[in-house]
């Protein structure tokens, strides 16, 4: 459990613990609840909310699940490329671009070449983004993250969002791992 779990579940507490007290405690002590005191009561109640609100935007976190079910975890864990200059993952290692480039171009349903322009495929789709822009610089997390859950909010902080609907659950984990590492090739 990291830090931002402890402070979201003991400010998740303390609302929970002042909503049963003032709905089930004082009432019975004090019929007339909260009668004059209804403007403070009303602060408290909307400060609890706005903190508890606040906490989760700020401390919430994104869990990914990696096949073994462990929280806050990732299945795909970048690290360096021997080639110089070139940024890599483990989905690059594992991939296969010149599979990936079939892929983009004729294999999936739809074929991406079909929406997407990208000079390393002599693709000119004009319905998604030119990809040679759009993850010119981005790492091969982003790119895994933009084709799985497209609206996501990835690690770098950028909301992927890069396509209108999830493509990730029709490609095969090494179907997904060849794209990934073309992508990454072909926009680094």
């Amino acid at each position: 459990m990291s830090r931002n779990d402890v402070i979201l579940t003991i400010v998740a507490a303390v609302l929970v613990g002042f909503s049963l007290v003032v709905s089930l405690l004082v009432p019975r002590r004090n019929p007339d609840f909260p009668g004059r005191h209804l403007r403070v009561f009303v602060l408290i109640a909307a400060l609890l909310i706005a903190s508890m609100l606040t906490a989760v935007a700020v401390l919430g976190e994104s869990h990914h699940f990696a096949e073994g079910g462990e929280a806050g975890t990732t299945a795909e864990a970048p690290s360096t490329s021997t080639t110089p200059g070139a940024t890599s993952s483990t989905e690059e290692a594992k991939g296969d671009p010149a599979a990936g480039k079939q892929l983009f171009t004729t294999s999936a349903q739809p074929p991406c070449a079909s929406c997407h322009t990208l000079q390393e495929a002599s693709a000119s789709g004009t319905v998604g983004p030119n990809l040679d822009d759009v993850l010119k610089g981005k790492d091969a997390a982003f790119i895994h993250e933009s084709i799985v859950d497209p609206n996501a909010e990835v690690a770098s902080g950028f909301s992927a969002g890069i396509m209108p609907q999830t493509y990730g659950d029709q490609l095969d984990d090494q179907q997904l791992a060849d794209l990934v590492a073309f992508l990454t090739q072909a926009t680094s």
